[in-house]
């Protein structure tokens, strides 16, 4: 065992560190703080400034460098040290400190409250949620999620406890479940027969991890916001302007079966009136349009609210609001129906109101 000396001992301070596991071996790289997140990002090419020492370790802690023939039996041969280095650094898993991770999962953090506070409105007055509020309502259902997790865990202790009495009981029990088999049995078939969107669970919210990216987690949060309503939130509006031919207007479309989309949200001023007339009215327009089924009435179908149409010559322009989840359908079917000759611009991707 060699001799740790002043002269050949390595001591690294205020390290991260870049581990890599092949051939059965763990492999490690010691690195500045910050510089391999900005050398994978691109914006740092020096490799001197990201490495506090060009060597490949087994153990940077206790300075135990990798020998050269674990290196050979792990990588190849032909592989140079500095091939190894870029490989540890490209695929390897980052090690940081504690108040690193803190920090990364706090600028995550950050980031998906901004992008949910900038994608959610109150359906009443279309005004946008201040950060804080968002932060709220996200903190409120990742209570609800743990607390839901800790019953259920409950829940299933209190089932293996009943089950472990359950087999000591006496006989005469025996009578009384079988009479109570047939009820549930019924039971049991009822809802076997329900539909398995109605047995789908919502979506929910946990809170913020550094694996994933803020845009997906953001994502996240926004279904789960919607499905729970914390707060009274919707996405917000996008607006479009729709130019066709008017020849093509009047085509028949290949489906008549209307778009799905929420029809409570038919405008500014009546967005906030639901009920028994936000039904009428999507049921009279779904009527209306499997009778005419015309293009136009296609188009028109994925508009919530027309801020104004108008016939230029030989086009109609129409601009209006369209739910996001809308511009897809919406965008597949002009391309597709008017064979290009339809067009769909966005004007604004969140149509919001702030104070």
């Amino acid at each position: 065992m060699p001799i740790q000396q002043p002269s050949n001992q390595i001591k690294l301070t205020n390290v991260s560190l870049v581990r890599l596991k092949k051939g059965k071996k763990r492999f490690e790289i010691a690195c500045y703080k910050n510089k391999v997140l900005e050398w994978r990002s691109g914006i740092e090419t020096d490799l001197d400034n990201v490495l506090q020492i060009p060597n490949v370790f087994l153990n940077v802690s206790k300075g135990q460098t990798a020998p050269s023939s674990e290196l050979t039996k792990a990588f190849g041969a032909s592989t140079s040290t500095d091939a190894i280095i870029l490989e540890i650094l490209k695929k390897g898993e980052l090690q940081v400190g504690e108040k690193e991770r803190t920090a990364q999962l706090e600028r995550v953090h950050h980031e998906v409250v901004g992008i949910v506070a900038s994608k959610l409105v109150d359906p009443r007055t279309k005004h946008v949620y201040t950060t804080g509020m968002i932060e709220k309502a996200l903190d409120m259902l990742s209570s609800q999620a743990h607390t839901t997790t800790n019953n259920n865990n409950n829940k299933d202790k209190d089932t293996t406890t009943t089950a472990t009495s359950a087999s000591t009981t006496a006989p005469e029990k025996a009578e009384e479940e079988e009479e109570n088999g047939d009820e549930k049995k019924n039971k049991e078939e009822e809802k076997e027969a329900q539909p398995a969107a109605a047995a789908a669970p919502k979506p929910t919210w946990t809170g913020v991890v550094a694996s994933k990216s803020a845009k997906s987690q953001a994502l996240d949060a926004m279904k789960a916001l919607i499905a729970h309503q914390p707060i009274p939130v919707a996405r917000a509006r996008m607006k479009l302007r729709i130019t066709c031919p008017t020849p093509v207007l009047k085509q028949s479309v290949k489906t008549q079966k209307p778009p799905h989309h929420h029809t409570a949200a038919h405008g500014s001023h009546s967005h906030g009136h639901k009920g028994e007339d936000g039904d009428a009215n999507a049921e009279s327009k779904a009527q209306q349009q499997q009778q005419h089924g015309t293009v136009k009435d296609k188009i028109l179908s994925y508009i919530e609210l027309v801020e104004h149409q108008d016939v230029v010559g030989s086009e109609w322009e129409v601009v209006g609001f369209a739910e996001p989840g809308a511009f897809k359908g919406l965008s597949d079917f002009i391309g597709g129906e008017t064979k290009g000759q339809g067009r769909i611009e966005v004007l604004d991707m969140d149509v919001t109101h702030e104070d």
